[in-house]
């Protein structure tokens, strides 16, 4: 009985010290199960040296012959590589070679003192890491300004990029119905908030504790994030004149939910690039490719993998329950 009673003190024990864990550094948690999930799904944790510095990166290869086909993932303001962890996951299985990269100043990523943070520069480093790690064409995604930065790749560099895929993404003009600079530099735990409604508007409002972590989280960065926002304020990067140029197969993928960036932005996108494909998620907000991956996934694999690549075409696909 005594090592019975042992036992259950020391589950209680662990029970209470992961309820103050989890209270205290919810994100901390959050963040170690993604770790895990990755692990276990054999997606490794790398790194690779570019002119920038000592860059990290995931890596999910698919188990058949050659390692599948190239795709590297980009990912948006104020992020990490992490958030593609359900993305990550599927396109191994779907058969590609995926490689996601922290940008310059965010996660395990230098973060020069000196760097504007802007598209372009990201751009640089998006190449950079491309060219490190010795591929010669590549599929490209990205995410909200990620999909920017995708964008811009493929317009500078189309001997690096073979097809593109962006998800809610920056890159045009559009009508602010609020101010960046105030939306991704919250004060408060109600400007948490607010920022996390703009992303996923049909998501239950975070706990206290929740938006306490994340807000001592995004201080840590701020800076970056800051003058990230500055930079696309500017426009310089916007590719409005330029887009009609894209000559890669372009998907773009968006949640008719968003409100950060409305779907009539991608919709005008559409308009301007012949040819390009646009696929809508119903019920899916900004974050789409971590909340509504299962569609999300599906038609980056259904684009990638077609032969010829599809042109011209929109689809409306339903979130699953």
């Amino acid at each position: 009985m005594k090592t019975l009673g042992r036992l259950v003190l020391l589950v209680l024990l662990l029970v209470l010290v992961f309820g103050i864990t989890l209270y205290e550094q919810p994100l901390w948690v959050q963040r170690q199960d993604v770790h895990l999930g990755l692990f276990l799904h054999h997606v490794q944790s790398n790194y690779v040296m570019t002119p920038e510095g000592r860059v990290h990166y995931y890596e999910a290869e698919a188990r058949i012959p050659g390692g599948g086909v190239p795709l590297v993932l980009v990912h948006g303001l104020g992020d990490r590589a992490e958030s593609w962890a359900p993305m990550l996951e599927r396109l191994k299985k779907a058969g590609f070679h995926v490689y996601a990269p922290d940008l310059l100043g965010y996660g395990r990523s230098p973060k020069p003192a000196d760097s504007d943070y802007s598209i372009s520069t990201q751009e640089k480093f998006v190449a950079d890491f491309i060219q490190a790690l010795g591929l010669q064409k590549t599929d490209v995604g990205g995410w909200s300004m990620g999909g920017g930065i995708a964008l811009k790749l493929a317009l500078d560099h189309p001997e690096m990029v073979d097809r593109v895929v962006v998800y809610d993404n920056v890159g045009i003009r559009f009508n602010l119905t609020y101010s960046p600079a105030e939306l991704f530099h919250p004060q408060d735990g109600p400007g948490v908030q607010r920022l996390f409604s703009m992303m996923e508007p049909t998501a239950p409002s975070l706990p206290t504790f929740v938006r306490r972590d994340i807000l001592r989280h995004m201080d840590e960065n701020q800076w970056v994030v800051d003058r990230g926002v500055q930079s696309m304020l500017t426009y310089k990067d916007a590719v409005d004149g330029e887009l009609s140029g894209i000559k890669e197969p372009l998907l773009i993928v968006w949640g008719d939910k968003d409100e950060l960036i409305p779907l009539d932005v991608g919709q005008k996108m559409h308009a301007m690039v012949a040819g390009s494909e646009l696929d809508v998620i119903q019920g899916c907000g900004h974050l789409e490719p971590a909340t509504c991956p299962v569609q999300a996934a599906a038609a980056t694999v259904a684009f990638l993998k077609a032969e010829p690549a599809p042109a011209g075409g929109e689809r409306t696909l339903v979130r699953s329950k």
